[in-house]
């Protein structure tokens, strides 16, 4: 059904509703810009041990090359704030130029204070308000952070966490619930807690000094509908731009489904401006998992384009055979390996679309409406896999080798369909 009003347009439309829903202030993180007009911003975070320079370097290029825009790293011991000018000199030597944030908890205004060289290469500081003391030492112990931020010109990302939620603030904030007329329940107060913990911190960091457009605000939490629930609120009631993920999704298939869950609900409703996945990785698992799972969420949203999608049928019991399967992974595969050269030598190659589909049932008509599709035989069909470009048949493939010629005519199509970039 076509939408019959404004709001039922905006709602089907993620563009145009972040475009309606958009905060007004924009945070400049390096070359990054978060909030304002610009697009949702993928970041990540290194579970290297920090001190360990060379690992930590390493998993920060492949983060970034992977398409992390903003990675975080743990800055907790005086050993760590030494190792990060390190690590990021041994970044620029590289040419890897993705801001680094430092994650600081308890000690960070001992450590931004003494380390000073830390502080200047960071490109952004994560202050966990829950985490910077307590009594007259936390309010003390956050002012020198921010006054730090302020001198050396850097934002800051006020991060509540339902963890270490501020235990006297969350204590007022029971007080106040019983005096109320139809006081609150528990979870509401909870929520309640979080949000008032991220504004009253910006407020205080705004008259310590720091500029609204240099706070980005957010509010970690595990439960799906606590996430969503908290982030409409915080949106309500603040301009600043937020940051999105939940703060222990979990692992694997769950992690993602929850991830997703949560967040595209917000994204679709223009609340958010950057993101991150916490996936829990498999041990010696790839880290770069959870970047490329928010490049696919912001992609199938149609909210961002970082490299050619593909499509493919689940198959059923008219494709017994595994060959459609095989030629969909061999076909991601190859585009995900090309896209580092293709995003450099062509223009709009990230707008891609292809289809591998099983049967004659929807697959040619499927194969169509991608830029370049085709439909394998099914069981029992005959032996013969039309390929479509741009909804027009071009050849019928046939024989042991239509994955290599499929695969070259991706490849003839990207060079003769995107305009080539000038060196």
């Amino acid at each position: 059904m076509l939408p019959s009003s404004e709001s039922e347009r905006l709602s089907a439309d993620p563009a145009a509703s972040r475009a309606r829903r958009r905060p007004t202030r924009a945070v400049r993180i390096g070359p990054v810009t978060v909030g304002g007009d610009s697009p949702v911003v993928i970041q990540s975070m290194t579970n290297t041990d920090t001190v360990d320079v060379l690992k930590t370097a390493i998993q920060c290029a492949e983060l970034a090359r992977a398409g992390s825009e903003i990675v975080r790293i743990t800055v907790n011991t005086p050993e760590a704030a030494a190792a990060v000018p390190q690590i990021w000199a041994h970044l620029e030597r590289i040419g890897v130029h993705v801001p680094l944030i430092g994650d600081f908890h308890y000690n960070g205004h001992r450590l931004l204070a003494d380390y000073p060289e830390c502080a200047q290469v960071l490109a952004k500081y994560r202050i966990n308000p829950g985490n910077v003391g307590h009594g007259r030492k936390r309010d003390e112990q956050f002012a020198q952070m921010v006054e730090i931020a302020c001198r050396h010109d850097k934002p800051v990302r006020i991060g509540v966490n339902w963890g270490s939620l501020d235990q006297d603030l969350l204590a007022r904030i029971m007080d106040e619930n019983a005096t109320r007329a139809e006081p609150m329940d528990a979870i509401e107060v909870m929520r309640e807690a979080m949000v008032a913990s991220a504004l009253e911190s910006a407020a205080r960091a705004e008259e310590i000094g720091l500029p609204g457009d240099r706070i980005i605000l957010s509010c970690k939490v595990s439960g799906v509908q606590d996430l969503i629930a908290i982030y409409r609120e915080l949106s309500r009631r603040s301009d600043y731009p937020l940051h999105l993920g939940l703060t222990e999704a979990g692992m694997g298939s769950k992690g993602i489904v929850a991830s997703t869950a949560a967040m595209a609900v917000l994204l679709q409703e223009g609340i958010g401006d950057t993101i991150r996945v916490s996936l829990t990785p498999e041990p010696g698992g790839d880290r770069t998992q959870e970047v490329v799972v928010a490049q696919e969420m912001l992609q199938t949203m149609g909210l961002r384009a970082f490299t050619p999608m593909v499509a493919a049928c689940p198959g059923c019991g008219r494709t017994t055979s595994t060959f459609f399967q095989e030629l969909a992974q061999s076909i991601q595969s190859h585009v995900r390996a090309h896209m580092p050269q293709w995003r450099i030598e062509y223009d709009g190659v990230e707008n891609m679309t292809l289809a591998v589909m099983g049967c004659i049932v929807n697959g040619p008509g499927e194969s169509k409406h991608a830029n370049i599709g085709i439909s394998l035989p099914g069981t029992g069909e005959a032996p013969a896999a039309p390929v479509f470009e741009d909804g027009v048949k071009t050849v019928t493939l046939r024989g042991d080798n239509i994955a290599e010629e499929f695969t070259a005519i991706v490849e003839r199509y990207v060079a003769r369909t995107y305009k080539r970039k000038i060196a």
